[in-house]
């Protein structure tokens, strides 16, 4: 089997640490890994697949060496500076597969869930964008259910966990509760108020038209992963008190008709859901069950009497990893399964 060498852009973040995890358990036929960050982190030491790799300054130069070295580089160190250096990295041959908001509504980039649409690989023009982890979730059930019976419209209502936000969102959190258990003040950081104890429908900045920019991410994302600009979108998405996981609860109207054991035979048929419908015995998706797993749960399927044909989901998944690293790292997986690069 051929090798492949790696690049990870980013590896001292939230996301870049789990891509390194995600690619041991993975064992893909690579010979070497090359950890970038910024300057701040360059040289740091980090022991990965059994040896110690030298952070390296993201640099071009330090680019321009890995060419004819490296394939593919995964890419989350932000949107800037994928803008800045994705371009760098295809330059000196070597394929980008980004997991920030830069590139994923260019018509000429790829939004690939490797469930949903690997098709859509092989136009890529040497970048493939990693969807939004809130949308990522959700294209398996919907492109399941839109198989099946074509999916008219779609409501989502979201419960992002704070690791979304980063470690800066992930310590306002418990920092925040450490203040409440004790009494005291805590400041945040991240969060324009306390995430402790609360909910913040706000999630990235608003746009004009009153939508956050992260719904509107859901709506523009959802309808290219299809390939359906027909379907209509909406969405609400809401920071809670959660450390890790996102919850969603989509709301989708059919064009033809559905029962609910036709949805459930066509959630059957998607790779990678596992389905928790039980609500007699309390069975049901929770972030603390979909942590640490690659999988997406759905649950209290229902029924929506309110239309014609229609019904409700309830979906969780790890957003840290099927949400970002776990996505990305599959994308690699099945371009090197396909011989795809």
């Amino acid at each position: 089997m051929k090798r492949y060498n790696i690049a990870v852009v980013g590896a001292t973040g939230m996301v870049g640490n789990k891509f390194l995890e995600v690619l041991t358990e993975k064992q893909l036929p690579v010979d070497n890994y090359y950890l970038f960050a910024s300057a701040k982190s360059a040289g740091k030491v980090i022991n990965f697949m059994g040896k110690d790799h030298t952070v390296i300054e993201l640099t071009d130069e330090n680019v321009a060496k890995l060419e004819g070295k490296c394939d593919i580089a995964l890419f989350s160190a932000g949107g800037a500076t994928s803008k800045q250096y994705a371009p760098v990295f295809v330059k000196h041959g070597i394929l980008v597969i980004d997991n920030s908001a830069q590139w994923r509504m260019d018509p000429d980039v790829p939004l690939v869930v490797p469930e949903v649409n690997p098709q859509d690989i092989d136009w890529n023009h040497g970048i493939i964008a990693n969807p939004n982890c809130s949308t990522i979730q959700a294209m398996l059930p919907l492109k399941a259910l839109n198989d099946a019976f074509g999916i008219k419209r779609v409501v989502y209502s979201t419960y992002q966990a704070v690791s979304g936000a980063g470690v800066a969102g992930y310590n306002d959190l418990l920092e925040g509760l450490k203040a409440f258990v004790n009494g005291t003040e805590y400041q945040t950081k991240k969060f324009p108020y306390q995430i402790a104890n609360n909910c913040l429908p706000h999630i990235d900045i608003f746009m004009e038209n009153g939508y956050t920019k992260e719904e509107m991410k859901m709506i523009w994302e959802t309808k290219k992963i299809l390939g359906d600009q027909s379907i209509k979108v909406t969405a609400t998405t809401v920071r809670v008190p959660v450390l890790n996981s996102h919850s969603e609860s989509i709301n989708i109207e059919f064009k033809k008709p559905a029962t609910k054991e036709g949805i459930i035979a066509a959630l059957k048929t998607q790779e990678h859901i596992i389905i928790m419908d039980d609500p007699a015995n309390n069975v049901y998706p929770m972030p603390i069950l979909s942590t640490g797993h690659d999988e997406v749960f759905v649950g209290r399927i229902r029924m929506d009497d309110t239309v014609d044909s229609g019904c409700n989901l309830w979906v969780c998944a790890d957003n840290i990893r099927k949400g970002a690293a776990s996505n990305a790292v599959q994308i690699a997986e099945y371009m090197i399964n396909n011989n795809k690069i």
